[in-house]
C-alpha cells in the first residue's frame, strides 16, 4: 500500500492532467478559430499526451491497490486575445505541473517509496521536454511570427506534428 499522502497527491495530479488535456484543448480551439489549423493541431495532440499521463497516474494507484476518485475537470479560464496568449500560458501551466511532480516525488521521498519515486522518474524527465518544447514556441513565435510567411512556415511545422503514446510501461 502507498502512504495515503503520496496516494492523495497521486490521485489529485489525475485531475490535474485531465485539466491540463482540456486547458491544451482549448487552445486548439481557439487556434482553429484564428486560422492557424498547425497550432490547433499540435495543442490536440498535446490535450491526448496530457489524457495519457492522467491515465498512468490512474493505473500506477491501481496497480498499487488505491481507491482513484476522479473528481470534477475546471473550466479553463484562461482568455486568449492573441496567438501568443496560449504560448505564455502553456509554458506557466508546465511550470505549475513541473511543480506538482515535484511535490509528489517528495513525499515520495520522504516515505522512501522507491517504487513511485522509480515511477515518477519518468514524469520528472517529461517535464522537462514540455518545458523545453513551449519554450522553444514561444521563441520561434517570438522571431517568425509577426511575419506572414514566417507565421506560414511556422504553422506547418505544427500541422507536421503526429501523435505517438507514451512509451512507457507499468508494470
Amino acid at each position: 500500500m502507498l502512504d495515503k499522502k503520496v496516494a492523495e497527491l497521486l490521485n489529485t495530479q489525475i485531475n490535474k492532467e485531465f485539466y491540463s488535456a482540456y486547458l491544451y484543448l482549448d487552445f486548439s480551439v481557439y487556434y482553429e478559430e484564428e486560422g492557424l489549423d498547425g497550432f490547433a493541431n499540435w495543442y490536440k495532440i498535446q490535450a491526448q499526451e496530457e489524457r495519457d499521463h492522467a491515465m498512468l497516474f490512474l493505473q500506477y494507484l491501481q496497480n498499487n491497490g488505491e481507491k482513484v476518485t476522479l473528481d470534477a475537470i475546471a473550466k479553463p479560464d484562461k482568455e486568449l486575445k492573441d496567438k501568443m496568449d496560449p504560448l505564455q500560458a502553456a509554458l506557466a501551466h508546465e511550470r505549475y505541473v513541473t511543480s506538482l511532480i515535484h511535490d509528489i516525488y517528495e513525499a515520495a521521498y520522504d516515505k522512501k517509496d522507491f517504487r513511485t519515486m522509480q515511477f515518477l522518474d519518468w514524469f520528472v524527465k517529461e517535464q522537462g521536454e514540455e518545458e523545453k518544447n513551449a519554450e522553444d514556441m514561444i521563441k520561434k513565435m517570438e522571431l517568425f511570427g509577426s511575419d506572414a510567411k514566417g507565421l506560414y512556415m511556422l504553422n506547418s511545422e505544427m500541422a507536421s506534428r503526429v501523435y505517438s503514446a507514451p512509451s512507457f510501461v507499468l508494470d
